[in-house]
C-alpha cells in the first residue's frame, strides 16, 4: 500500500464500500445539547432527526488536528509512503484546514485536497483516487485523478427550508428570508464550494421535477455514476432514482442513502439531493 487514502464522514460511502477499497475515514462531530455524537453512524441520524422535531439547538464540528495526525500516523505504520487526504469543501467547513496543519508533522507526504464538494460528490472523488491506487498508480497521479473527477460532478439539491442552513451560516440570511417571504421552494447547487441558490419553483413537486431534469441534462449520454441523497424523504428518494434509472443510458452506478447528522443539521428533513459524476 504505498499510497493510502483518507477523507472525512461527510463522503457518506457505503461502509462496505470503505473496507472494500481501504479508505480511512476521519469523522466529524453533531452536536445536540449538550450531546456529542460521531457523525456517520445511525444513532447519531436517529437523535438528529428527534433533536431537530423538538426544536433543541444543533451544531457541528470539524476533527481536530490531533485526529488527523493519528490517523496519517497509523497509516503510515501500516506501510504507506504517502497519503492522499480527501476532504469537503473548505468553504462548507473548516476539515480541511484541520487536515492541512496535521499534514505539516505527518511521518510521510500527505497531499490535502479540498474536493470543494460534500456527499457522494466528495465520495466519488475518493473512488477515482481509489482506482489509480489499486492501479499502481502514483500520489500526483491519484490527486489529479480526484481532482478531475470533483471538477466534472454537480451536485444539486432540494429543501424544504432554508432556515437550516440559515442558522448554521451556510447561506446568506437575505436569501433566506426572501425565500420564506415568497413561499418558494428552493432548488441550491455547490458552486465554487459554496451552497449557491439555484432556482425557486412555487412546489415541492415542481422542484423535484426540476432536480430530475437537471441532473438528465449533467449526465449526458456517457458512462456516468449518480446518487441520489435525502433526510427524511426515503419514499422521493426512491421514486428520483428510479426514473434517473429509467432515462440514463450511460448510468454505471446508482447509490440511494440517507445523509449523516452533519450535513442533515444543516438542510432539515425533506432534504432531496442529485450527485451527477460522468466518468
Amino acid at each position: 500500500m504505498p499510497v493510502a487514502l483518507v477523507t472525512d464522514s461527510t463522503a457518506y460511502l457505503p461502509r462496505p464500500t470503505v473496507e472494500r477499497r481501504g479508505v480511512r475515514v476521519v469523522p466529524l462531530t453533531v452536536v445536540l445539547g449538550d450531546e456529542a455524537l460521531e457523525d456517520g453512524t445511525e444513532h447519531a441520524a436517529r437523535r438528529l432527526a428527534q433533536a431537530l422535531g423538538q426544536k433543541q439547538p444543533v451544531t457541528t464540528s470539524r476533527p481536530s488536528p490531533a485526529e488527523f495526525s493519528e490517523t496519517y500516523r497509523r497509516v503510515a505504520e501500516g506501510g504507506a509512503t504517502g497519503i492522499v487526504s480527501l476532504h469537503l469543501s473548505s468553504e462548507i467547513s473548516g476539515t480541511h484546514d484541520a487536515a492541512v496543519l496535521a499534514a505539516r508533522e505527518a511521518p510521510v507526504p500527505v497531499r490535502v485536497v479540498d474536493s470543494g464538494m460534500i456527499a457522494m460528490a466528495l465520495g466519488f472523488s475518493v473512488l477515482a483516487a481509489a482506482d489509480v491506487v489499486d492501479a499502481g498508480g502514483s500520489l500526483d497521479e491519484a490527486v489529479a485523478a480526484a481532482v478531475k473527477r470533483a471538477e466534472a460532478t454537480r451536485a444539486v439539491f432540494y429543501v424544504d427550508t432554508l432556515e437550516h442552513l440559515r442558522r448554521g451560516g451556510r447561506i446568506g440570511t437575505a436569501q433566506a428570508l426572501l425565500g420564506s417571504a415568497l413561499a418558494v421552494k428552493p432548488l441550491l447547487e455547490l458552486t465554487d464550494g459554496r451552497i449557491e441558490p439555484l432556482e425557486k419553483v412555487r412546489t415541492a413537486s415542481r422542484a423535484i421535477a426540476r432536480l430530475e431534469e437537471l441532473a438528465v441534462e449533467h449526465a449526458g449520454a456517457g458512462p456516468v455514476d449518480v446518487a441520489v441523497h435525502h433526510l427524511a424523504a426515503e419514499e422521493r428518494a426512491g421514486q428520483l432514482a428510479e426514473r434517473l434509472r429509467g432515462r440514463l443510458s450511460g448510468l454505471v452506478d446508482l447509490h440511494v442513502s440517507e445523509v449523516g447528522a452533519v450535513l442533515g443539521a444543516h438542510t432539515g428533513p425533506g432534504l432531496l439531493g442529485a450527485v451527477v459524476s460522468p466518468r
